[in-house]
């Protein structure tokens, strides 16, 4: 296989998982969806005595589905890029993407809360809060790195992803929250 061909090959390789992961995405949406309707509050209109789903609930939790994707995603990439560009050794990915959506949290949290600067109505919240925010951080990731490096024996490393985990993670929020205070009292 000549050098040029490689390339070629690389991206219709990523070009198929692209389209896989995409069709595989959507059909978990759709079934989502779909189980969303069946399982929602059915109640009776008083008039006519039809069924009617709670389209609300049924829109939150597919907005929050979509939302753990996106931040799910994004996690992926980053603790990829972190791994490319660090190394994996420790589980630096990890400890960025909990500060990171520590930050992201407390700064949206505040900023958008019923005295903050920026009006965002309570799905929006739980589309970034829950959705985005929750699929993006991973403390079920940080737990269970830190126990494979408790079992491997790394107990210096698995304090210190404990400790700079919890004490960034606290750091950040507070940071997010802070900026956000900030820009709340601006005119």
């Amino acid at each position: 296989m000549s050098a040029q061909e490689q390339p070629t090959q690389l991206r219709s390789h990523v070009g198929r998982k692209f389209l896989l992961g995409t069709a595989a995405l959507s059909a978990t949406t759709l079934l989502l969806w779909n189980a969303l309707i069946e399982q929602s509050h059915i109640a009776k209109d008083k008039v006519t005595g039809l069924a009617i789903t709670d389209t609300k609930a049924i829109s939150l939790y597919f907005w929050i589905a979509i939302g753990s994707a996106l931040g799910g995603v994004a996690r992926y990439w980053c603790s990829g890029v972190a791994a490319r560009l660090i190394g994996e050794t420790f589980p630096w990915g990890t400890l960025i993407v909990n500060v990171a959506g520590s930050f992201i949290i407390g700064f949206f949290a505040t900023l958008t809360a019923p005295d903050g600067r920026i009006f965002v109505g309570s799905t929006a919240r739980q589309f970034v809060m829950v959705g985005i925010c929750g699929g993006f951080t991973t403390f079920s990731s940080f737990s269970l790195q830190t126990l494979n490096l408790l079992n491997d024996g790394e107990w210096l490393r698995a304090g210190a992803n404990v400790g700079a985990s919890v004490m960034l993670c606290l750091v950040s929020v507070w940071a997010g929250h802070a900026l956000a205070v900030a820009l709340n009292t601006m005119k």
